[in-house]
């Protein structure tokens, strides 16, 4: 769900030119969702493999993070740890709305209403702990670094992008920008064509954010941005203080100093203090290593053809193109 704060934000149409060569770090939970949701069957069943066992989340992963490292993007991808106290009401709201999709899901399907089943079926997504340790396992023979966070990887990712070891983070949520993250990077890890409702597909590009950018725009600093987030909403707050929404938030820390007066004034009926300190005092790890290795092409087979099913001549070419362009590219590495 993350931070309601894309109305504010300055995006900026990039390249994947523009990132050649650079260090970006994913997040994981948000790729992966967006993996398992949007690659589908057409009456919206997920793939599997003959065992029954989902695999888009395999899929995703290996052929769209191959792509990027084809075009010489240095990637690393960061799990989440353990879940703040706080979240807990979050995920419990999560997974009602997700039995009564799973209800709707099954009309849908007596009815054979195929758009209706493809509409349901995302909305009951889960990540599961299988799928989880299963895509690490895949990650590590692709030799992509994976960083495993005490607790949220939203501000382990963030801290590794300000200490300077990744450029950009790539991510569809917003909450890096609250933990201080330099630069997001949007639509990296999708589909590089998008369908839209009316069924028109449109190429989709990735837009960068800059904080800073950000922040000079707004006239605002990092802890009023934090604030923004908070009367808007977050994981910890879900619908923030009703009829408040960006675009109002900002007037509010731009007319409140003292963000006492301001949470009195709005009538918040949930501690602000409390929230905030959350986001401020959120475990990283500071001791994480990012080493990227060789390809191991036999182990990466064997995880996705062997185990899953997938197409050995598939498999192969892709492993082709990453293999040989990570030859081609060894002589610059020192520059990387």
């Amino acid at each position: 769900m993350g931070v309601k704060l894309t109305d504010l934000l300055i995006k900026k149409q990039i390249s994947f030119q523009d990132l050649e060569g650079k260090k970006i770090a994913i997040d994981a939970s948000n790729m992966l969702y967006q993996f398992l949701s949007s690659i589908r069957q057409s009456d919206g069943t997920p793939l599997k493999d003959s065992q029954g066992n989902i695999t888009s989340h395999l899929v995703g992963t290996f052929n769209r993070l191959s792509n990027l490292m084809s075009k010489n993007i240095r990637l690393a991808v960061v799990f989440d740890g353990k879940m703040p106290l706080l979240k807990i009401k979050t995920q419990e709201e999560r997974e009602y709305r997700k039995q009564i999709a799973e209800k709707k899901l099954q009309q849908a399907r007596e009815e054979e209403d195929i758009e209706d089943m493809h509409k349901y079926s995302k909305q009951t997504t889960r990540l599961t702990k299988d799928m989880t340790e299963e895509t690490k396992e895949l990650l590590k023979a692709m030799g992509i670094p994976v960083v495993n966070a005490p607790a949220e990887s939203d501000a382990q990712i963030s801290f590794m992008a300000e200490q300077g070891d990744v450029w950009a983070i790539a991510s569809s949520d917003r909450d890096c920008l609250v933990y201080g993250a330099p630069r997001i990077i949007t639509n990296l890890t999708l589909s590089q064509r998008r369908k839209l409702p009316s069924g028109v597909s449109v190429k989709t590009t990735p837009e960068l954010i800059d904080l800073k950018e950000t922040l000079a725009h707004l006239k605002i600093n990092q802890d009023q941005l934090l604030v923004i987030a908070i009367l808007t909403g977050t994981d910890y707050n879900i619908n923030g203080v009703k009829g408040i929404g960006p675009k109002t938030a900002l007037k509010l820390v731009h007319q409140y100093k003292d963000f006492d007066v301001l949470f009195k004034e709005v009538k918040a009926d949930f501690n602000w203090k409390e929230i905030y300190a959350v986001f401020k005092s959120m475990p990283i790890m500071k001791n994480y290593q990012l080493k990227w290795n060789s390809v191991d092409v036999e182990k990466v087979k064997e995880i996705l053809v062997e185990k899953h099913d997938f197409s050995l001549e598939r498999v192969e070419k892709i492993l082709k193109n990453i293999t040989h362009r990570k030859k081609d590219q060894s002589g610059l590495q020192k520059f990387f």
